[in-house]
Formats: structure tokens, C-alpha cells, sequence
């Protein structure tokens, strides 16, 4: 049941859309905590492959999936994803998670794994204090909260996205991670039916904020 008290924001969309940028700022407008499900694939990705646990074994997957287990810790006003106790590193930004992440994210047994996860983290949000929760990846507002109190889908230009990866130092062929993302069967990346569509090709982080923001005020006044 929807909770009045509580507000949900789903934001979905490609690499390098403006989906983090904003997600965070928003966080801090309105007091809620920022949840990047993006990192969660790349820090289960990152253990998996130090495992030796390979995309393509099914089996393996199976069996090593179950053992992980999942925590929340608190960063400022996101919550980081701790698997067996330990944080994600570094290593979930580098060349090699790029590469893999998108591959992982589309077996069913790595989505289911971390479904419940990901909604779970309503309820950290709530033993923290916080007005609601901005949670940011590819499925929020079709799968994870199909019934957000707002969904936003963010897209760009695939050149302009390029240019921002590249701008931030960061590898990551952006074209490709869409095109893996987009036609997945399970989850794919998508604008759920009725999520508010903003094109940020030619919008500076400000004017996405601000023009997201304005909707979410309807409901909830900033902090």
C-alpha cells in the first residue's frame, strides 16, 4: 500500500544519461536516500568475477548466488550495497565490470537475486529518517516500484553520452551497454508506460534537476 508519509522516485535510463547526477542532487532537496541499483550490479559483478564464476554457467551462478549476502551501509544519503560485509571497490568502475556487467545483469537468477534487495531499501530508508527514496538504474519504474509516486525516464543522444563518459575519464561504450540492456528478455531497459520522458541531449544538469524537481514538489515540498 502506497505510504503518504513515504515518497518513492524511480529514474531510469542509458549510461551516462544524467540519471546519477541528478538522482544525488534531488537526494538532497528533498531528504531522501539515493539508491544507484547500477552499482549493485557492478559490485555483484565485480564478486562474481573474482570468483571464477562465469555468466555463461548457469549452474555456477545458481550455486554461488544463494551463499552472497547482502547488507546496507550508509554513505552520506546513499546507501552502498555490502556483500559478505565488504564494500564495493574501485574495481566496479574499471574496463573489465564495464565489459561483463551487462552480460550478468541479463540472466533471471542475477535479477531475482537482487529484487528483494533493492526494494528492501524502502525500509532502510524509513529506519533512517528519511522523507522517501530516488532509486536510479533501468527497471525502477517498470519492475522494482511500478507504482512510484513519480517515474522518470532519461535518455540522451548516444554521441553526447559518449562525450560525458570521456569527459569523466571513464571507459564505457555506452552504445552497446544500451543495446545489450534494451533487448534482454528479462527487465529490459525500457520508458515504463507513463513515466515522464526528459531527453537531457541538450539540458544542463541544472535544467534536468530543476524540471524534475518541479513535478516532485507537487507532492513533497523541498527539505
Amino acid at each position: 500500500m502506497p505510504d503518504p508519509n513515504f515518497t518513492l522516485i524511480a529514474i531510469d535510463g542509458g549510461a551516462a544519461s544524467g540519471k546519477s547526477s541528478s538522482s544525488r542532487i534531488l537526494a538532497d532537496r528533498f531528504n531522501l536516500l539515493h539508491v544507484d541499483t547500477g552499482s549493485f550490479y557492478r559490485h555483484l559483478t565485480a564478486e562474481l568475477l573474482a570468483r571464477q564464476v562465469p555468466a555463461n554457467d548457469l549452474g555456477a551462478l545458481e550455486k554461488a548466488l544463494p551463499a552472497l549476502k547482502f547488507s546496507t551501509a550508509l554513505n552520506g544519503r546513499s546507501a552502498q550495497m555490502l556483500v559478505d560485509g565488504r564494500p564495493a571497490g574501485d574495481e566496479i568502475r574499471g574496463a573489465e565490470v564495464n565489459a561483463h556487467v551487462s552480460h550478468y545483469a541479463a540472466i533471471p537468477v542475477v535479477r531475482q537475486t537482487l529484487l528483494a534487495y533493492q526494494r528492501g531499501q524502502v525500509a532502510v530508508a524509513k529506519a533512517h529518517g528519511f522523507r522517501g527514496l530516488v532509486m536510479e538504474g533501468r527497471d525502477i519504474g517498470s519492475v522494482i516500484f511500478p507504482n512510484a509516486d513519480f517515474r522518470f525516464f532519461l535518455h540522451a543522444d548516444p554521441a553526447e553520452r559518449a562525450k560525458r563518459r570521456a569527459a569523466e575519464g571513464r571507459q564505457d561504450s555506452v552504445a552497446e551497454r544500451d543495446r545489450l540492456d534494451s533487448s534482454r528478455k528479462t527487465s529490459p531497459l525500457t520508458c515504463p508506460p507513463g513515466a515522464i520522458d526528459i531527453d537531457s541531449t541538450h539540458l544542463n544538469l541544472d535544467q534536468v534537476v530543476d524540471q524534475m524537481a518541479a513535478t516532485i514538489a507537487t507532492k513533497l515540498p523541498p527539505a
